[in-house]
């Protein structure tokens, strides 16, 4: 088995003071990303963010005044619908993101080429957003009314989101044009992919499921040559009705060849199931965050 590692732990106040640091870089981020790329190019991929792009095409409303007045109202709606530990948790972001909007709107734009804009504007927002969640803390905007909407119709969290992210890619074709509309999308899309990216990483790790009747055997063989840990469970053949053991280990994607070769050179005829999984917290892998 790994050995575990000493993880340090911050106490209750460097915690909180590290989780608002990051809420604020997050919001910084998202907001420089919001005037260098999508604002001046009428990019509204979604969000609070996506409607004051169109309020500012339609009215000339400054945008973080826009999101200011959104924000508000859906905050407090927030507080008497999903509870006043919600809401806090999208207090610092929601206000704090139109003022650096506000603050960062005289930047000028580094490229008029839209499709440019959609993609590192998308991942820009993307890099914000991961660094805000991982904060605890949330921009609020459309995302509180999808999960108010949620609470209050059962319907689906994620089904709400792409309702109001479609609304307002309907708004942009209608608005401003159908062509800037796709690229929204592919802003939207290269958004959450970077959220994934971010939070994830590239270390994608691996889970084998190995039914064999030499179980016990390649259990040692796991444990001892490839120094990593395994879960035993009980199974049954669909067929057959007989008992199986299966063997459950998690490992690294570089791993994953000598797994296979272990299995196959002790049991050729054993039958395993290999599939990704996007990520694996606990001793050898990743460490848990407060």
């Amino acid at each position: 088995m790994k050995h575990k590692r000493k993880t340090r732990t911050l106490s209750p106040a460097m915690q909180l003071t590290w989780n608002i640091a990051q809420v604020l870089i997050g919001a910084l981020i998202l907001a420089v990303s919001f005037n260098l790329f999508l604002r001046p190019n009428g990019i509204a991929s979604g969000g609070v963010a996506g409607v004051s792009v169109l309020v500012e095409r339609v009215a000339g409303v400054q945008p973080a005044v826009t999101q200011w007045l959104l924000n508000i109202p859906l905050f407090i709606a927030a507080i008497l619908i999903l509870g006043k530990k919600f809401g806090a948790k999208s207090l610092l972001g929601s206000t704090v993101f139109p003022f650096y909007v506000l603050l960062t709107s005289h930047i000028p734009t580094p490229t008029q080429n839209p499709l440019l804009a959609a993609i590192y504007g998308g991942i820009g927002v993307g890099l914000g957003l991961a660094i805000v969640f991982r904060g605890g803390g949330s921009t609020g905007g459309l995302d509180l009314a999808a999960q108010m909407l949620h609470r209050l119709t059962g319907i689906p969290y994620n089904l709400a989101v792409v309702c109001f992210d479609g609304a307002v890619i309907i708004g942009t074709a209608i608005i401003i044009s159908p062509e800037v509309a796709l690229y929204a999308l592919i802003s939207l899309f290269v958004t959450s992919k970077t959220i994934d990216f971010a939070q994830n990483g590239l270390q994608l790790s691996k889970v084998a499921f190995i039914i064999s009747e030499r179980s016990e055997e390649l259990e040692k063989l796991i444990l001892n040559d490839l120094d990593r840990g395994l879960t035993k469970l009980k199974g049954e053949g669909g067929y057959t009705g007989q008992a199986r053991n299966v063997i459950m280990v998690v490992v690294a994607q570089n791993e994953v060849a000598r797994l296979k070769q272990t299995v196959a050179k002790h049991d050729p005829s054993a039958f395993v199931i290999i599939s990704s999984t996007a990520e694996v917290l606990g001793e050898g892998f990743k460490p848990y965050q407060k």
